[in-house]
């Protein structure tokens, strides 16, 4: 209900906000237009500029790029001397967001099938449960609920590996596993559980020691230092997961102060800070080169690990992986529905 409450009122306050523009600003005479069948790559305005006006560095981006981004607008030389500024829509409209949104659940359903199917292989060799084993101690003091080496403790290990790398299309379904397996421990199935309340917040405070993706766009992006986010990350997601766990603990009666809890939590701390002190000693093509291959690296070694696991236990590695990726073809189709 009060979801449906917030979503009403999103849906009222932008038609409001927008049917005041309408009326009462000029220039807006398209924006319903583009509200509806508006894309992200239109052009809304467009207008000259004076190379007077045109800051040096715009003009300089100019020399080796054939468009540059100043401010809130994109620049590109028309002639000698003349410039010319562009303005594109912001975001696109309802009908294009409606078939983003349908392109998502497609495009998931290979990533998600592949590492569902590997997760399948890593539960029959016994792979979750060894993990389940290795972070025990840790989990079975924020997650008290959750009986000892349950294979839901192993897939929330990999759903926080996954963000520890910034590679959220894998994290996406271990998170998923992870909540259907708390979901099978929780005896009231309408409302959440503890464990799953603290996992949700752990998740979506998103502690990130290589912030992949957002390097990634922001190279897709031109940006001027597409690097410098690092380190501003790191700090950023270490201090909201270290936030949401003690707001979450305080709330469920979970003493922080314990000797397990204290050494995890110092542990991460001094990875991170160790982390810090070398990527300040690389150049900006080194940190990219550095996060791109430390992620990849570690899920091809995750990769590597399950099979030679699965071939120590003599686990038939097909038919896992099969077995794996055909169950979880109904994700997308639950998040079809849910939608």
């Amino acid at each position: 209900m009060a979801l449906s409450k917030i979503w009403t009122a999103f849906i009222l306050i932008a038609l409001l906000t927008a049917s005041g523009r309408f009326i009462f600003q000029p220039g807006n005479q398209q924006l319903f237009s583009h509200m509806v069948t508006g894309k992200n790559t239109d052009t809304v305005s467009a207008r000259s500029v004076d190379s007077a006006a045109l800051p040096l560095s715009i003009q300089s981006q100019l020399h080796v790029q054939k468009v540059a981004i100043w401010e809130k607008e994109k620049v590109f030389k028309a002639g000698e001397n003349d410039y010319r500024a562009y303005k594109l829509l912001p975001a696109n409209g309802i009908f294009e967001t409606t078939k983003d949104a349908v392109m998502l659940c497609i495009g998931l359903i290979g990533i998600m099938a592949l590492f569902m199917g590997f997760m399948s292989i890593a539960e029959r060799a016994g792979g979750i449960r060894f993990l389940s084993r290795i972070i025990g101690p840790f989990f079975s003091k924020i997650f008290p609920e959750v009986p000892k080496n349950h294979p839901s403790m192993g897939h929330m290990v990999m759903n926080f590996s996954a963000n520890l790398m910034g590679l959220d299309n894998a994290a996406t379904p271990f998170g998923i596993k992870a909540m259907e397996s708390l979901q099978e421990l929780n005896p009231v199935k309408e409302k959440a559980t503890n464990a799953q309340l603290m996992f949700l917040c752990l998740h979506a405070s998103g502690l990130t020691l290589v912030p992949t993706i957002i390097i990634a766009d922001r190279v897709a992006l031109k940006a001027a230092q597409p690097t410098s986010i690092f380190i501003p990350c790191m700090i950023a997601t270490f201090v909201a997961t270290i936030a949401a766990m003690m707001i979450v603990s305080v709330k469920q009666r979970i003493r922080l102060f314990q000797p397990v809890i204290l050494i995890w939590v110092m542990g991460i701390t001094a990875v991170i800070t160790a982390l810090i002190l070398y990527i300040r000693t690389l150049d900006a093509k080194g940190v990219q080169l550095f996060s791109t291959t430390l992620s990849n690296g570690i899920i091809l070694l995750i990769f590597l690990l399950i099979l030679l696991g699965a071939i120590y236990k003599k686990t038939d590695i097909f038919d896992a992986f099969i077995e794996g990726a055909k169950a979880d073809l109904k994700q997308p189709s639950g998040l079809f529905l849910t939608w």
